[in-house]
C-alpha cells in the first residue's frame, strides 16, 4: 500500500513572527490541496519526509520549537535561494 502524501504549510515574517508557524497540515487529499495552493500562488514546495514528520506533531498557528528552528532555516535559505536565482533559458 502506498504511503499517504503529507504536507505542512509554514509563515514567517520576521517583522511580525518569533519563529515560523504552521498555518496548515495534512495527510492524503488534504496534503494534495495545501500543495495544490502553494504550487499555483508560487510558494516553493520542498520535499523533506524527516521535517514534514516533525511539523505534523505541532498544532496549526503555533510556532515551531527551537529544536526544529536549523531544520526549517535551511528550507528558508533554500528558498530564498531559487527566488533570487537569475531564471535559467
Amino acid at each position: 500500500m502506498a504511503e499517504r502524501k503529507k504536507a505542512v504549510a509554514l509563515r514567517y515574517d520576521p517583522e511580525k513572527d518569533r519563529a515560523p508557524v504552521v498555518v496548515a497540515k495534512g495527510r492524503g487529499e488534504l496534503a494534495d490541496r495545501i500543495i495544490e495552493i502553494a504550487k499555483r500562488e508560487g510558494i516553493p514546495v520542498v520535499e523533506n519526509r524527516d521535517l514534514i514528520e516533525a511539523l505534523l506533531r505541532i498544532e496549526v498557528f503555533e510556532e515551531i520549537p527551537p529544536q526544529l528552528y536549523e531544520a526549517v532555516a535551511r528550507v528558508l535559505v533554500f528558498i530564498r535561494s531559487i527566488r533570487s536565482s537569475p531564471p535559467s533559458g
